[in-house]
C-alpha cells in the first residue's frame, strides 16, 4: 500500500501545472543554456529535439551563453538552467550564493593535446606555442596535465597564445599560428585527417577534473521542486536516448554541431563519455578547486558539498526511474 501511494505522489509531482511548495504554479516555459558548442553540453539540445521536454509537460529553449557570460546568464535570470564547467561556476557561485550544481557528464579530463605534424616528441615541442582559449580556464588545466604528462614544465618549457573560443583553436593549429593546441571531436577527426601528431588523450589516463556541469540558482529549484524534477527526468531520458537511438542522436548532433560531416560526427558520437547517472563528483570538483587556488589561495578554503545539490537527482534515481531506463540493456 506505501508503494502504490509514493507512485502515486510521483505521479502528482510530474504532471504539468504543478505548484511548489509556496503554493504558487510552477512556470512551465524554461530556457537552458550551454556555455560551448561542444558534444558534452549537448544534452539539453538533444532532448529538447527529441521532444523529451514537451513529454514532461516542459516548453524548452536550448541557447548558447558562450564562455564567461553562461554564469552571469544565470544568475541575471535569463536561462534556468545551464551547462557549464565547474571552472566557470565555483566563482560566480562563491559571489552569488545562489549557483549550484545539480548534475554533471563525466569526472575526468577529456581533450587531447595535438601538435603539428612536424611535432613528433616532447622534445620538439619545448619552445613552442600552445594555442589556448582563456587564462587559467579548463582548456589550459587540460594543457598542464598533458605537458605534464610529457615531462614538460608548462611554465617553462612552452608559451601559451590565448585565442578567446574553442572554435578558434583547431583554425590557429591547421594555419600555424600555433605549434600545439588541446581540442574535443568533431576537431579531432580533422586534426588526424590532417596528419597532426596526437601527443595525449588525456581520457586514457583518467585524471579527475569535474568538465560540464548541470547548473541551476538554489532560489529557483527552491521555488520550482516539481519542474526541477521534470527536467532531471528529461536530462536522464537524453542521455539514454544518446546511446539506444544512434541514428537519431547523430542527426540531432549535426545540428547541434553545425555539421553534416558523417565522419565527424562518428568521431564525437565515439569520444562521448555521458554517465547514465549524471552525479556531481566531489573529488572531481575538488580537483576544480585545486586548480582555482592556484591563482587565489581563497579557494582552498572551499568544500566541494558547497557547490553540489544532489538531492533532485537522488531522489529520481531513488525512484528507480534511471534503472528502469536501461534495465535490460548490457
Amino acid at each position: 500500500m506505501k508503494a502504490r501511494v509514493g507512485c502515486i505522489f510521483l505521479l502528482l509531482l510530474s504532471v504539468p501545472g504543478a505548484v511548489s511548495a509556496q503554493g504558487k504554479p510552477e512556470k512551465e516555459k524554461i530556457r537552458i543554456g550551454y556555455a560551448a558548442r561542444v558534444v558534452a553540453h549537448s544534452i539539453p539540445y538533444l532532448a529538447a529535439q527529441a521532444g523529451l521536454f514537451r513529454d514532461e509537460g516542459l516548453q524548452v529553449e536550448v541557447v548558447q551563453t558562450a564562455g564567461s557570460v553562461a554564469p552571469m546568464a544565470l544568475i541575471a535570470g535569463e536561462v534556468d538552467f545551464s551547462i557549464m564547467s565547474a571552472f566557470l561556476l565555483i566563482p560566480v557561485s562563491i559571489q552569488s550564493g545562489n549557483v549550484i550544481m545539480l548534475g554533471a557528464f563525466g569526472r575526468y579530463a577529456t581533450m587531447t593535446l595535438i601538435s603539428r605534424s612536424e611535432i613528433r616528441t616532447a622534445e620538439e615541442l619545448k619552445g613552442k606555442i600552445i594555442g589556448l582559449q582563456r587564462p587559467g580556464d579548463a582548456t589550459e588545466i587540460n594543457a598542464r596535465f598533458a605537458l605534464r604528462h610529457l615531462g614538460l614544465d608548462p611554465y617553462r618549457d612552452v608559451s601559451f597564445l590565448y585565442l578567446g573560443s574553442n572554435e578558434l583553436m583547431w583554425p590557429a593549429l591547421q594555419t600555424k599560428k600555433v605549434a600545439a593546441t588541446v581540442l574535443q571531436p568533431p576537431w579531432t577527426l580533422l586534426a588526424r585527417k590532417s596528419g597532426m601528431n596526437f601527443l595525449v588523450d588525456l581520457a586514457d589516463l583518467k585524471i579527475e577534473y569535474q568538465g560540464s556541469t548541470l547548473a541551476s540558482r538554489r532560489s529557483f529549484i527552491r521555488d520550482n521542486p516539481n519542474l526541477t524534477r521534470r527536467v532531471l527526468r528529461a536530462i536522464v531520458r537524453g542521455v539514454h536516448f544518446f546511446y539506444s537511438r544512434k541514428e537519431e542522436s547523430l542527426r540531432i548532433l549535426g545540428k547541434f554541431l553545425a555539421t553534416d560531416n558523417a565522419e565527424a560526427l562518428e568521431e564525437a558520437y565515439r569520444y562521448a563519455k555521458f554517465p547514465p547517472k549524471p552525479y556531481a563528483t566531489e573529488s572531481a570538483v575538488q580537483a576544480t578547486l585545486n586548480h582555482l587556488a592556484e591563482r587565489d589561495a581563497r579557494f582552498a578554503q572551499r568544500k566541494p558539498a558547497n557547490f553540489i545539490e544532489p538531492g533532485p537527482l537522488s531522489e529520481l534515481d531513488r525512484s528507480g526511474f534511471i534503472d528502469r531506463l536501461y534495465a535490460g540493456q548490457k
